[in-house]
């Protein structure tokens, strides 16, 4: 295993985290904090470039207006749309994509309504069913949706020929529409797909820098195959959720991992902010933004994550 040191260039690749996954993934919802005070956040450490856009957060209604599927993996977050625009604000952030959280489903409903109210600013990320019709899917690319959540997780006890199937039968959906995937994943799945992966010809994005722990089995080799898959495929990396990564080893943990990610190809990674930090909404976004300031000291490559990127893969 490599060594928990900052990577000083490319050829030193970082060691993988040991994090059990039941945190999120718990039988017992989790209980969700309320909301920091977006005054308290920190501001940039760096020139924000023009158009700079947070491309991952979720965006939560109230319980009587949006149903959220039958057993959660967490408690309703203080996750509403007009706190998320005063953030954007102060972390000088001019777009977003609104991410359809596991907390509803397929029910799309809250992420197209608060896509209606922020207007050309927001693209979605919606999760569907394979059999939903062309006019719900018409209507979903004319509201600012561009890409199709998959959540592998909820299909990790499945065969991988089942997977790769399922996922070729929605990149070809995609790709008729002009979208591109996204795999919520564990970093197992994510490995053993690799090879299939490479083959595929519609853009995909990896949450969370691939989801890659030890206490999963997955090795720095795995890890090494996955940038291999940036740098030659259609994959893209979301530099997101540092803390589903490092948790109590503190965010210096998961350095390595993302500077190997943006030095492999800074023109295929997004960055996004993961907000409302399910379940910890005391979280500092602003904190996690600087972060990207720590991988990177080019203004040139934090231009490319941060506003051309997501501008390209997301149709703005």
């Amino acid at each position: 295993m490599f060594s928990l040191r900052r990577c000083a260039n490319a050829r030193t690749r970082p060691a993988l985290f040991k994090l059990p996954y039941f945190q999120t993934m718990a039988e017992t919802p989790l209980i969700s904090t309320p909301m920091r005070d977006f005054e308290t956040l920190s501001r940039p450490s760096f020139t924000m470039p023009p158009l700079a856009c947070d491309a991952h957060m979720h965006v939560f209604g109230p319980l009587d207006k949006y149903r959220h599927v039958e057993h959660p993996h967490y408690t309703l977050p203080d996750g509403k749309l007009a706190y998320y625009l005063q953030l954007m604000g102060r972390l000088q952030l001019k777009r977003f994509v609104i991410v359809q959280p596991s907390f509803y489903g397929t029910d799309n409903r809250c992420m197209i309504d608060a896509l209606h109210v922020a207007g050309s600013i927001a693209r979605g990320v919606v999760m569907i069913d394979e059999g939903t019709d062309a006019a719900t899917l018409d209507s979903y690319h004319a509201s600012g949706v561009r890409a199709v959540r998959l959540d592998l997780f909820a299909r990790s006890g499945l065969p991988t020929a089942e997977i790769q199937q399922y996922i070729t039968r929605m990149a070809r959906l995609c790709a008729s529409l002009g979208w591109h995937v996204q795999f919520y994943a564990p970093g197992w799945v994510v490995r053993n797909l690799i090879p299939f992966l490479a083959d595929v010809q519609t853009d995909f994005v990896i949450d969370h820098m691939g989801y890659m722990l030890e206490e999963d089995g997955l090795t720095p080799a795995d890890f090494e195959r996955l940038l291999s898959l940036l740098k030659d495929g259609q994959c893209w990396l979301k530099l997101s959720a540092p803390y589903r990564i490092a948790k109590h080893r503190g965010y210096e943990a998961v350095a390595p991992m993302a500077e190997a990610i943006v030095q492999a190809a800074p023109h295929k990674v997004i960055w996004g902010s993961d907000w409302p930090h399910i379940p910890d909404s005391t979280r500092d976004t602003g904190e996690l933004l600087n972060l990207l300031g720590a991988w990177t000291d080019d203004p040139a490559v934090r231009k490319m994550i941060l506003s051309d990127n997501p501008a390209r893969l997301f149709d703005y």
